[in-house]
């Protein structure tokens, strides 16, 4: 069972999800979108469940997981009220854990792993939403298809009864500079724009992050991931030996 969250905590939480709303309303007021295009993900990875569930009591119910082994430990101790979908990087021998526990999966970027999933949601008797993981910036460090591959595993997920594809997932790099910032998220708004003109159930767009979200609001993104401008500072446990 969670504990309950300090005062102090709670309003700190409470007080940057205020600025975090505000900013996403202007961004959305300059870009000539309605606000409620936009949905705020709160990403629980290293958060304790109290923290989570502050927010969740405030309105904001879709978590995004990490890592499957945290979301097992944690997911019990959620409001009930939250929805859970996975960002992280998904091995596939961890997808019979994630399938079916989560109602979307966003880092599907290979035919392997899209096969996995299709196997295991067929054996469930389900269809698993997922999007597609773009590796935007061809960095070689970073899980993501490139964005060439898209169309091909596009028409692979199609392909597969138990699996329905909702759209597209990026993590772009860091940049020193705002105008290459703009320009690795109008490819990503126009590659998704492209592949709506034949699919237009790719409804999700999945890019910005704590450090970045306003851009990717202008550019198009209908879900925003942020970790450290909810909840704070990440702390990470000690590593053991």
């Amino acid at each position: 069972m969670a504990t309950e969250c300090s005062p102090e905590i709670r309003a700190a939480i409470l007080e940057r999800l205020h600025e975090i709303q505000t900013r996403m309303e202007s961004a959305c007021q300059s870009a000539g979108r309605n606000a409620q295009e936009v949905t705020l993900m709160a990403v629980t990875k290293t958060v304790p469940p109290e923290q989570v569930n502050v927010v969740v009591e405030a309105g904001v119910t879709l978590l995004g997981e990490n890592r499957v082994q945290e979301f097992l430990s944690k997911r019990d101790d959620y409001d009930k009220r939250a929805e859970v979908q996975f960002i992280g990087h998904l091995q596939t021998n961890k997808v019979k854990q994630i399938v079916g526990a989560v109602t979307l999966i966003h880092s599907v970027d290979s035919l392997h792993l899209l096969q996995e999933i299709q196997k295991t949601a067929n054996k469930q008797e389900i269809v698993q939403d997922i999007l597609l993981e773009v590796n935007i910036g061809g960095e070689t460090s970073k899980s993501g298809a490139a964005p060439a591959e898209m169309q091909m595993l596009l028409q692979s997920a199609m392909e597969c009864p138990n699996v329905k594809v909702r759209g597209l997932m990026t993590i772009p790099p860091p940049f020193a500079e705002q105008s290459e910032a703009e320009e690795c998220f109008g490819r990503m708004q126009t590659l998704w724009q492209d592949l709506r003109r034949t699919s237009p159930s790719l409804d999700i767009l999945s890019m910005g992050m704590s450090g970045d979200y306003e851009t990717a609001i202008r550019y198009g993104a209908t879900l925003i991931r942020l970790g450290s401008a909810l909840f704070g500072a990440r702390i990470y446990p000690p590593k053991t030996l």
